[in-house]
C-alpha cells in the first residue's frame, strides 16, 4: 500500500491561512463589514419585575431575580448607564419582565449609551424617542398565544404598533409544539413586511412544561427553518449556520463553550470580565450573569446567547474558506438583528456547515 492509499479523504486538511481564507474580494468585504463592530461590549439590564402578560416558560419568572426590589428612579439608571460606560459597556440589553412598561428608564439608558436592544412582548409600543433595536417575541399562532400567554390577538397587536418601524424584529420562538405554526405567521408577517428571526425554546432551570425539544422536534425546525429562510429571503434574518448552531442535538456551551460569566471563570479578557447581569435593585452577581439568566445551560439554544457565544469563536472558525463564511453569515445576522442601521447581506454559504469538531 503506497502512501496515497493511506492518507484518506478525512485524515487530510489543509491548513488554511487567514489571509487566503479572505482572499475572495466578496469575503474580504464581508469581514471588513462585520469586524467594524467588534467594539461592542453588552451587559443585560432587567427594567421591572411587572409583566402584562404571564407566559409558559418564561425565563424572568424563574429563579431568584424575580424577587429583587424594583428601582424606577430615573436618576438612578442614569448614574448606572454612566458608571458602565465608563468602564468599557458600549451596548445594553433592556430585558426583565417586560420594559415596555417602563419608558421613562429606558429613554434615560438610550440617552446615555445610544446602543442597544430591547426585549419586549411588543403589546405595548416603546416611544419612538428610544431608538435602541426591538425583540417582539412570538410564540406561534394567535391561539397558541392565548394559550401559553393568555394575550388573544396578539400577532396583530404587534404588527399595528410596529409596523414599518425599522428597531423592529419579530422573534419566532420555536417550541416542540408550534414548529409548523411559523408558516400563517410568517406569512402575515411577511404580508405586513416585517422583519423576523428565530429563536429555539431553551428550558428554565426546574422547567415542567411541555414546550421543551426533543431530538425528534429539533430535526423537525431545523427543515423548517431552512424552508422559511428560502420562502422568504427578504423578511427572514437567519443562516443555514444560525440553523445549525440553534437546533443542533448539542446545546450551545457544549458546541462552542459558553462565554458568559456564569459558566465562564475568566476574568481577564472577553465576556467574563465585562458582562453584568443587572437585576430591578441594580445589583448583579456573578455567579448568576448570564445573558439569559436561569436557563438550563445544557438545553440552551437561545438566540441571544449564541450572538455572543458563536461570534466569539471567529478563531475556531477560520481554519478553511466555507467554515468562515459560515462563521461571517451567522456574524452578519447577529448584527442585523441588534444593530440599528445595519443591513444584513445575502448568506455567503447555502449549506448547513457542521460546527468544528462536530458532525450535522
Amino acid at each position: 500500500m503506497n502512501i496515497a492509499e493511506k492518507i484518506s479523504a478525512n485524515s487530510f486538511k489543509k491548513k488554511w491561512k487567514f489571509s487566503d481564507i479572505i482572499a475572495d474580494p466578496v469575503v474580504r468585504d464581508r469581514w471588513e463589514k462585520v469586524k467594524k463592530y467588534f467594539y461592542l461590549r453588552e451587559s443585560t439590564y432587567d427594567m421591572t419585575n411587572r409583566c402584562n402578560m404571564k407566559c409558559d416558560g418564561c425565563y424572568y419568572y424563574a429563579g431568584e431575580k424575580q424577587f429583587a426590589k424594583e428601582n424606577d428612579n430615573p436618576e438612578d439608571w442614569r448614574r448606572l448607564m454612566k458608571e458602565e460606560k465608563a468602564r468599557g459597556i458600549t451596548y445594553v440589553v433592556l430585558a426583565g419582565a417586560e420594559p415596555s412598561l417602563t419608558p421613562e428608564l429606558c429613554r434615560v439608558c438610550y440617552e446615555e449609551i445610544p446602543a442597544g436592544c430591547i426585549a419586549s412582548n411588543g403589546y405595548k409600543k416603546i416611544p419612538e424617542s428610544v431608538g435602541y433595536k426591538i425583540h417582539i417575541s412570538v410564540w406561534g399562532n394567535d391561539e397558541t398565544s392565548r394559550k401559553v400567554r393568555g394575550a388573544k390577538g396578539l400577532l396583530l397587536k404587534q404588527i399595528e404598533n410596529y409596523q414599518n418601524d425599522p428597531r423592529a424584529v419579530f422573534v419566532f420562538t420555536f417550541t416542540k409544539n408550534n414548529i409548523d405554526e411559523i408558516h400563517d405567521v410568517m406569512e402575515m408577517l411577511a404580508g405586513h413586511d416585517c422583519k423576523a428571526t428565530f429563536n429555539t425554546f431553551s428550558a428554565p432551570l426546574q422547567y415542567k412544561g411541555d414546550l421543551r425539544h426533543n431530538t425528534e422536534s429539533l430535526a423537525r425546525t431545523r427543515k423548517t427553518m431552512m424552508d422559511i429562510m428560502t420562502q422568504y429571503p427578504g423578511n427572514v434574518l437567519f443562516s443555514p449556520y444560525s440553523v445549525v448552531a440553534h437546533t443542533h442535538i448539542y446545546g450551545l456551551h457544549d458546541l462552542y463553550g459558553c462565554s458568559y460569566p456564569r459558566r465562564n471563570p475568566l476574568t481577564d479578557i472577553g465576556l467574563g470580565r465585562s458582562f453584568r447581569q443587572y437585576r430591578t435593585d441594580l445589583r448583579w452577581e456573578r455567579d448568576a450573569s448570564c445573558c439569559v439568566p436561569d436557563t438550563d445551560c445544557a438545553d440552551c439554544r437561545h438566540y441571544a446567547a449564541g450572538s455572543a457565544v458563536v461570534t466569539a469563536r471567529l478563531y475556531r472558525h477560520a481554519t478553511d474558506p466555507e467554515t468562515f463564511k459560515s462563521w461571517l453569515d451567522y456574524a452578519d445576522t447577529y448584527l442585523a438583528v441588534w444593530v440599528m442601521g445595519y443591513e444584513k447581506g445575502p448568506n455567503l454559504v447555502k449549506y448547513m456547515k457542521a460546527p468544528p469538531g462536530f458532525d450535522l
